[in-house]
């Protein structure tokens, strides 16, 4: 068995990840000597590589680790890269959201400006049924996203169905910068604003800014913003989006590692003062967890949906040499007021379930009739 795969899913404590570790060492020392002696040093080199990879990964969990390593994954190549596609904010591919309908077929649910995706024709309900050939049937959507991301001439020949004709349609892959932030004005009578925000990466910040900056220019009197099924991405960014609305020195959020806590304030001059409600569920986590307790606690919004996922730690990650990733705890991160969320969450302030039977969404309605309520 490799060596990596030891790390892919262990979830033990400290104290046990160390044994491991170093009985997972003695023995490979034990068979590098073998290896060495009976094959001629033929297998020392891989053997070699799979040790620095111990040795790399136990480094830095001895040195940096915060608290018990239970609840954490040490991931291998193939989840590092999903992970950081999501929060650079970029990734390979066309520019269209894909999904299984009802009959397991692979239906293009959006198409992103400015990609090939929109430059080549594709629309939404497009059935995508072959690339380059390959049939899609009782294929996953998985398995075309891979396709096309490790297809290694970055073009590829579509067929479709669109109004029950088929179409052929050839486009080349090309950088692709997610849209994280959407905006529009949700009550015209009111005049309030609504910004959704689907993860924190690296393009989040200048993204909200804009939209923001569009809605204000429409002069807004009140602002929902939606991080339901967000979850979650980079502490700075959620640090400088929450800063654009705090009062400087007022506190964004705490941090705790084993000798002291830090309390993390905001150092801008730009805030704002109109009322602010923000929408949560359980997939709400880490980031949104982050700004949905500034808001409540330093910004007095109202936080309208079910507890947050409950996610209270910082992490960090470590590229390892041969391109796999470990991702670890350093700190707990506290709310304001010093409240630890762990497996609790950001408790709302008008706490509503999601109600699937209704025609309309009815926690933004919800946050809509209390935010009306704060308009001056």
């Amino acid at each position: 068995m490799k060596l990596k795969n030891f790390f892919s899913k262990i979830k033990i404590d400290k104290h046990s990840l160390l044994n491991a570790l170093y009985y997972q060492l003695m023995g490979a020392l034990i068979c590098l000597v073998i290896l060495f002696y009976l094959a001629g040093g033929k297998n020392y080199f891989r053997l070699y590589g799979e040790l620095n990879k111990v040795i790399d990964t136990y480094d830095t969990i001895t040195k940096n680790y915060y608290g018990k390593v239970d609840k954490e994954d040490l991931r291998d190549t193939a989840e590092a890269t999903t992970f950081l596609e999501n929060v650079e904010g970029h990734y390979e591919g066309l520019g269209i959201t894909i999904k299984l309908d009802t009959e397991k077929r692979i239906t293009i649910v959006k198409v992103f400006d400015n990609t090939p995706a929109k430059e080549a024709g594709l629309k939404e309900n497009d059935i995508i049924t072959k690339v380059d050939d390959i049939d899609l049937n009782n294929k996953t959507t998985n398995y075309l996203v891979e396709y096309i991301k490790n297809n290694n001439n970055k073009k590829v020949k579509l067929i479709i169905i669109r109004d029950n004709k088929e179409k052929e349609i050839t486009l080349s892959t090309s950088k692709i910068t997610m849209p994280t932030v959407s905006s529009k004005i949700i009550d015209k009578e009111n005049n309030i604003g609504y910004i959704n925000i689907t993860i924190f990466s690296t393009v989040t910040e200048k993204q909200f800014k804009e939209e923001l900056e569009k809605l204000e220019k429409k002069k807004i009197k009140a602002l929902i913003i939606d991080v339901r099924n967000n979850s979650g991405g980079y502490l700075n960014v959620v640090t400088n989006i929450t800063s654009m609305f705090l009062e400087k020195g007022k506190i964004i959020y705490q941090l705790k590692d084993d000798t002291k806590t830090t309390k993390i304030k905001d150092k801008t001059k730009e805030q704002r003062d109109y009322p602010i409600a923000v929408l949560t569920n359980r997939a709400s986590a880490s980031a949104s967890e982050i700004l949905a307790g500034a808001l409540k606690e330093s910004y007095d919004a109202i936080v309208v949906g079910t507890n947050t996922y409950g996610k209270g730690t910082v992490q960090k990650t470590k590229k390892l040499q041969d391109g796999s990733m470990i991702k670890y705890t350093i700190q707990k991160w506290l709310t304001p007021k010093g409240i630890w969320v762990e497996d609790i969450g950001v408790s709302p302030t008008e706490y509503i379930e999601f109600d699937n039977t209704k025609v309309t969404d009815n926690q933004l309605d919800k946050s809509i009739e209390l935010i009306k309520g704060k308009i001056q």
